[in-house]
């Protein structure tokens, strides 16, 4: 958490329990765009999302 204070880090990963204890902003990418953005949950609950990633 520290070097986030003079540094912007991009992490990409797919480990939800990962992402979720990193506790920063989320943003979610499809095919190139900016899907949706947020937190974790605000992200895992967009409408959006899930149906691009769980097709319902």
């Amino acid at each position: 958490k520290q070097i986030n204070r003079d540094h912007t880090v991009m992490v990409v990963e797919h480990d939800m329990s990962f992402v979720r204890a990193l506790g920063v902003k989320v943003t979610c990418l499809h095919e190139g765009s900016v899907l949706a953005e947020g937190t974790i949950d605000q992200v895992s609950s967009n409408e959006r999302v899930i149906e691009v990633y769980l097709g319902r």
